[in-house]
């Protein structure tokens, strides 16, 4: 469903993309950071990328002649999982239904025949978090997104980095528990993603409820309706196993920003995404156990701070923002 603003300038507007693995966000903005018109749809149910590219288009379309037609578009910035801001493609995406190397940035320049630039869908939402959001006037932060996966954008003297080939940042696939958790997307062992999830929620009340006989109210959900939110109405009943889940979570969240603010020392670190809405029943566990493994020079330095950008705006904004730097 889209929805729309009240106003319009007649000054020339961005388009703004989200890829998610669920689900892909789009919007159009104004250089104020306003989002004009939005909506959404399904990331899944498209046999080839080039089908869903085609939904895309006829759905912002609509959007585009409401505000005015393409001639007031001056490009398209696209957030996505396992972007490439040098090459504009998509590589071995794990949450994506398309695999390989994916030409995205063309491929969407052809069909909307408007420029196009493309990037990792949490450097978009740490961009957007940068001029928009709770970092704004920040030059050092980490972004960190909670959500299906655990992506990261990490902003150091002003810049995001993205290393030399474009991929750098990805600290959702660190490994935090040396042979650990296997990690169906990636094959790897161990990984924060593995743990920091909404999945990694799920698979941890999993495995607390087949190791052990402590009554909970989640053993009254069937396992495939399972998931993070079911284990927060539970932890906020007072269900002790529940409480457990996302203490176990913050402890390992935790450790891994331990280790990311000894690597790079940012002002704070901005948590976005869906698991954030547990609210103190993660953050709590988290400062406690990030202080905790950190070394006495970082003690007490470093804010977690939770993203006020509206979930469904953040990484549209940091995706539109790339269309403000294109050349010509």
């Amino acid at each position: 469903m889209a929805k729309a603003s009240s106003s319009l300038s007649y000054e020339s507007l961005a388009i703004g993309i989200d890829i998610g693995g669920t689900g892909t966000k789009y919007g159009i903005v104004d250089r104020n950071g306003n989002v004009l018109f939005s909506g959404e749809m399904s990331t899944r149910g498209f046999a080839q990328v080039e089908d869903f590219i085609d939904e895309l288009h006829n759905n912002l379309l609509v959007l585009i002649d409401k505000a005015g037609g393409s001639g007031r578009m001056r490009g398209i910035g696209v957030g996505a999982p396992n972007g490439n801001y040098y090459s504009g493609t998509v590589e071995y995406a794990p949450n994506l239904p398309w695999k390989g190397i994916l030409p995205l940035a063309k491929l969407m320049q052809n069909r909307f025949q408007l420029p196009a630039i493309l990037t990792n869908d949490a450097n978009a939402a740490a961009i957007g978090e940068m001029m928009y959001g709770a970092a704004k006037g920040m030059k050092d932060f980490i972004m960190i997104t909670l959500g299906t996966g655990v992506g990261s954008g990490i902003v150091a003297n002003g810049k995001l980095i993205y290393g030399h080939d474009g991929f750098a940042g990805e600290l959702g696939h660190t490994i935090i528990i040396p042979n650990g958790r296997y990690h169906e997307g990636t094959g790897k062992k161990g990984s924060l993603e593995s743990y920091a999830s909404a999945t990694g929620v799920k698979l941890t009340a999993i495995e607390k409820l087949d190791n052990s006989t402590e009554s909970s109210l989640l053993r009254d959900v069937p396992r495939e309706g399972l998931d993070s939110r079911k284990v927060y109405d539970a932890a906020i009943q007072g269900d002790r196993l529940a409480k457990e889940v996302f203490d176990f979570t913050g402890s390992v969240l935790g450790m891994a920003l331990a280790n990311f603010v000894m690597f790079s020392s940012p002002e704070a670190i901005i948590l976005f995404g869906g698991l954030t809405k547990a609210g103190d029943l993660i953050l709590k566990p988290t400062r406690e156990h990030m202080e905790s493994n950190l070394i006495q020079v970082f003690q007490n330095k470093v804010k977690i701070l939770v993203s006020h950008l509206k979930e469904s705006d953040a990484a549209i904004l940091g995706a539109s923002a790339l269309v403000w730097d294109m050349k010509g």
